[in-house]
Parts: C-alpha cells; sequence; structure tokens
C-alpha cells in the first residue's frame, strides 16, 4: 500500500471518530418508529400493493413527513410518478372449441399470463416436451420430423430428465422458453399440459402475473390432460404415458394428431401509476453541496397477497402489512430526515431522502430513479438503502452490510462507526443485490445496503408491527445516521469499485451456463421489442465485444429478443467459448457485436 493512500485511511478513521461522537448526539426515539410502522404496516393501507389505494396512502404519509421535517419537495409536489403493469387477469372473450363442443375457461383452459390476445383456427401437432437441445450425452429434438408452422403445438410441462437438478433442459424447460421455441418456428399457439408427476389434480395453471410487461408473441394455454387426450385422440392416460415413455427410452415422441382447434386468448394487463417520494436537505458547504448522498428504502410490499404476488404462502389471501419489508426502512428513513434536517449546521454534501415505489416488482421505482433523477446522476457520490432492518435479533444481534467493496475506504469508515454499538457487524463486498441500491449500483454510484436479516415472517401475512424490535431498530438507525454524516463530509467523494457482478443475480440467470457480463432489464418496464442493458461489467464478454450500458439487445445469432425471457431463452442454448453475433439498438441504430463467450 503506498503512503500516500495509508494517510488517507488512516486520516478517514479519525475522522470518523468525530463523526460518530456527535451523531450519537441524537436519541433515535422507539416510540416514533413504531408510529410510523404502526401506520404504513396498518389493515386500512392493505399491504401497500404498488399502484392501489394502499400505496397511494403511503406515499402521501411519507411526503407529509417529510414536508414536516422541512425538507424540499422535489418533482411534483415531493412524488415522481411512473406506470406500471399491477396485475394480469383474463378477459371475457376467451373461448375454446373442438367438434364443435364449446369448453369452459378456468376449468378445461386457462391462458398464461405471457400470453398475446388473439383467436387462433389451426390444426395440432404434439410435440414433445417442446425442448431441442443437449444435456451431456442426451441429444433431444422435439421438433425433428414435424412440420409446427402455423399449427397450435401440444407440448408437456417439464423436461426429459426431472431427477438432474444440473441439467442444461432446465432453462429451456420454461414456460416461457417453449412459447419462444415454437414461434421462432412459425407456430400459430402453443398448448402446455401438465403431466401429473408435476401436478397430481387435472386443472390449469392459474394466470397468476409474472411481473412483465411483456408478452409471448402468440397465444400460450394450459389445458387439463383429459382436454390434451381429446386432442391427441388418445386414451385420458395418454399424457402421463407420453411422459413416462419419452424419460424411459430417451426419445421424443412427436406426432400428428390430425385434429383442429379454435381458440381465443383475451388477457388483460391492467396498467396504475405509482410513485418515488423525493426531497432534498442542502448542505451549507458551497464546495460540497453540489454533490449528494441518497439515502432510501422501498415502502410498497405484497398487498393481499396470492398467487403470482411473491407471497411465501400463496393458497393465503390475507393483508401482507410488511411491517419489517419494509415499513422499518421507511421509518428509518423518516427519522434520519427529521435527525438532518434539525440540525443547525448543514455542513457537508446535500442529501435525497427517496421513498422507492414499486421495489417488489423488479426495482422499477429504483430504476425510474437513476433514468430520470432531478439532480444530476453525475452528482450522486453514494446511495445508502435500508430494507428490512426492524429485526435485530436479541441473542444475537447483527447488522449484514453490502457494498463494502463498492469504494473505497468503505471498511475502515464502517469498523470507525461500528465502534461500541450493541451488534456485530456483518460484511459482504457486492454491491448487486435484491433491493433498490442495486439500480445505483449498475450506474457505478458507491453503494451500501443495510439489513438485519430475512425471518419466517418474511412475505408472509406475519410480518406484524408487534415482532419489530423497536428499541434495535433505533439503534440501527443511529449507526445509519453516523455513517451517512460520515459520507456526506468527506472531503474527496467516494470512488467507486466494481466489487461483484453488475449482473443481476438469482432467478433469471441461475441455469445458465455463458454469461454476456451484464445487468438486463429484468422489469421490461422501459422497453418494448428488445432488452435493455442496465450495465456492462468491465473486462466481460459483452464489455470486450464493445456493448455499453443502455444498448437494447433485439437478437442474439439472428434470432428474436423482445424481453428478458427471451434473453434468457437464448443464452440457455449457448456454451462457454462459443462466438455469437448480438444485434442491439444504440441511439436508434442497429448495431451487430461479436460475442467471445
Amino acid at each position: 500500500m503506498n503512503t500516500i493512500f495509508t494517510r488517507v485511511i488512516f486520516s478517514t478513521a479519525l475522522l470518523f471518530v468525530t463523526i460518530v461522537s456527535y451523531g450519537q448526539a441524537f436519541q433515535f426515539e422507539s416510540g416514533r418508529l413504531s408510529r410510523h410502522i404502526h401506520y404504513l404496516a396498518s389493515p386500512e393501507l392493505e399491504g401497500r400493493k404498488s399502484g392501489t389505494t394502499g400505496d397511494s396512502l403511503a406515499a402521501i404519509y411519507i411526503r407529509d413527513q417529510f414536508q414536516q421535517t422541512g425538507l424540499q419537495l422535489l418533482e411534483s409536489n415531493g412524488f415522481q410518478y411512473f406506470s406500471l403493469v399491477s396485475d394480469v387477469r383474463a378477459g371475457e372473450k376467451n373461448a375454446l372449441e373442438f367438434n364443435r363442443i364449446s369448453y369452459t375457461a378456468g376449468t378445461d383452459f386457462q391462458p398464461f399470463s405471457f400470453s398475446s390476445s388473439a383467436t387462433v383456427n389451426a390444426p395440432v401437432i404434439f410435440a414433445g416436451f417442446g425442448i431441442s437441445g443437449t444435456s451431456g450425452d442426451l441429444h433431444w429434438d422435439d421438433f425433428q420430423g414435424i412440420d409446427v408452422k402455423d399449427k397450435w403445438v401440444i407440448a408437456l410441462r417439464g423436461d426429459p430428465e426431472p431427477d438432474n437438478s444440473t441439467s442444461a433442459f432446465i432453462p429451456m424447460a420454461a414456460d416461457r422458453a417453449k412459447a419462444l421455441a415454437v414461434k421462432d418456428r412459425g407456430a400459430a399457439g402453443l398448448l402446455l399440459v401438465t403431466p401429473s408427476s408435476i401436478d397430481r389434480a387435472d386443472q390449469t395453471v392459474d394466470i397468476s402475473f409474472d411481473k412483465s410487461v411483456s408478452d409471448a408473441g402468440l397465444p400460450v394455454v394450459s389445458i387439463t390432460r383429459k382436454l390434451a387426450a381429446l386432442l391427441l385422440r388418445q386414451q385420458v392416460t395418454a399424457v402421463d404415458s407420453l411422459e413416462k415413455l419419452m424419460i424411459s427410452v430417451k426419445k421424443p415422441a412427436s406426432f400428428d394428431p390430425g385434429t383442429f382447434l379454435i381458440a381465443t386468448t383475451d388477457v388483460i394487463r391492467e396498467k396504475a401509476v405509482s410513485r418515488n417520494v423525493v426531497a432534498m436537505l442542502k448542505g451549507s458547504d458551497p464546495a460540497l453541496a453540489g454533490e449528494f448522498v441518497v439515502i432510501g428504502a422501498h415502502y410498497d410490499h405484497l398487498g393481499m397477497g396470492g398467487f403470482g404476488s411473491g407471497s411465501r404462502l400463496p393458497d393465503t389471501v390475507a393483508v401482507h402489512a410488511g411491517a419489517d419489508d419494509n415499513a422499518s426502512g421507511v421509518a428509518s428513513l423518516i427519522e434520519l430526515a427529521r435527525s438532518f434536517a434539525a440540525r443547525p449546521e448543514r455542513a457537508g454534501r446535500s442529501m435525497l431522502f427517496v421513498a422507492f415505489g414499486a421495489e417488489e416488482m423488479g426495482l422499477l421505482g429504483a430504476r425510474w430513479f437513476v433514468a430520470n433523477s432531478p439532480v444530476p446522476l453525475s452528482s450522486v457520490k453514494a446511495m445508502l438503502n435500508m430494507d428490512m432492518v426492524g429485526r435485530l435479533s436479541t441473542d444475537d444481534p447483527r447488522v449484514t452490510i453490502s457494498g463494502t467493496g463498492t469504494f473505497t475506504v468503505a471498511d475502515s469508515i464502517i469498523d470507525a462507526t461500528a465502534a461500541g454499538r450493541p451488534f456485530e457487524i456483518g460484511k459482504s463486498p457486492d454491491g448487486f443485490g435484491p433491493s433498490d441500491h442495486a439500480a445505483f449500483y449498475g450506474e457505478g454510484i458507491p453503494v451500501l445496503f443495510f439489513s438485519t436479516g430475512a425471518h419466517g415472517d418474511y412475505h408472509t401475512p406475519f410480518d406484524l408491527p408487534d415482532r419489530i424490535n423497536y428499541t434495535g431498530q433505533a439503534t440501527v438507525t443511529s449507526f445509519v445516521e453516523s455513517l451517512a454524516s460520515g459520507i456526506s463530509l468527506l472531503p474527496s467523494a467516494p470512488l467507486f469499485t466494481e466489487s461483484g457482478s453488475r449482473q443481476q443475480a438469482g432467478h433469471y440467470g441461475r441455469n445458465l451456463k455463458v454469461t454476456l457480463g451484464i445487468m438486463p432489464d429484468v422489469s421490461g418496464a422501459e422497453t418494448s421489442g428488445g432488452m435493455k442493458v442496465e450495465g456492462v461489467r468491465n473486462q466481460g464478454p459483452a464489455a470486450r465485444a464493445g456493448m455499453a450500458k443502455g444498448d437494447i439487445i433485439v437478437a442474439i445469432n439472428g434470432m428474436t429478443v423482445n424481453n428478458v425471457y427471451d434473453y434468457m431463452g437464448r443464452m440457455g442454448k449457448l456454451k462457454p467459448g462459443e462466438t455469437v453475433n448480438i444485434e442491439v439498438i444504440r441511439n436508434g441504430k442497429h448495431k451487430i457485436l461479436i460475442v467471445q463467450l
């Protein structure tokens, strides 16, 4: 370590000893935290689902609290509005007729939430699992020897290696991936049937919302095994028999039953408006006031729960109060605003206090904020995010901080600030994670993410105000205040460093064998007819090929990409070492990039 850098570390640590002493002079009251949480998590707000009345009431409450502290409300009287698709439901025009017999929507058939709305009168063909690919020594092609163009394709849900948890077929077995596969081959529509190995009940798949605004580009319908057998001119047990046959002999069993089907799909996407709540506290130091520290927390939750809501008890329709997730973070945000606004001297950087909407739907509010920041995004020097800070354990009190590797001197600042606190600190250097700070990290902004951890009540109706450790939350809030003070007062802005992939982890990428090294737009809120690149990892395959943040991927190896699901389907078939051509739109112009995986 060079001498100059060592001096910076030690001088920063000394600075923070002074800051910590000052910050602890403000006493955070557990009673005030409790009042905020009891309102935000009250039955009146019905779980604060984005786009609902409860969502609006929560935003108004937060805005009014900001205003009462003396903060300057930004945007439209404190509200930064954005639109979203809040739900998807089946319309009244869904119909299916076979052999002049009409079948019942919701009982015999049901469109998937990602189905397009259309009427198709076409012949039917069976295409096994609807998969074409390779897993180890197993080569599989359900489309070999059959022509699916302009036809209804019947395919089984699942894949030919159900007991192989690392099968390369897994990404191809997703319902969306199968829709893409048949669409690529010119099919008119897709009928998916669930074998009893997946669901013993012979029922359709619920039209639960998959939180995407984009459809598959063709009708996709769930049908019962009984209806599938009729369409295939087989016995009622045919679906299970075909599945067992294909798995046992390791070969597809596709065929043309010679039947015709007319069906209409009617899928209604309900649009709504939500908002971020944004307020500013200007710093008094002319040298630093033009730079900003964002302190944020999301205020939305899961509403009444149910299938597709994200609830861990999807069969239970009840208020998901979200006291810890994330009324706790919002309560701390409000009290931090009160604390900073009450100071007679507001030295250091200016602060933006932001309550984000629609986090549970894919960080929509945070993504909207960074794309439409009320201050130049380059002037945002750090973002501190609080998500679930209300359940500090009494047995093993610990606060987890992620993003500690995203800026220089973070560790020394945190260690100095944490000294003497009534809890241990767990650190994670990675700047990417499942909360709003990820949108800022993708923009190259240093982040810190605070949480007291998940628990058994997470995403259930039992995340209630009486289970919050208010005294513990007050100590966590004081800690965040001291860190925010210190970062605000640093003579030089925190220097961003990349720590961990800036590509979204988790559900969308868990089965890929290759990666471009990008952060995809998983919401699809801003893009139609492609997938927007939210961030590009340094020295990753995409970066080496010249891909840039803001590019919209529209094709991979000539195959169209309309959304993140298409992207994952295309990527799922690629292998390490392959060279692929990727078509992107940049500033309205099409470009072809050659990417070495």
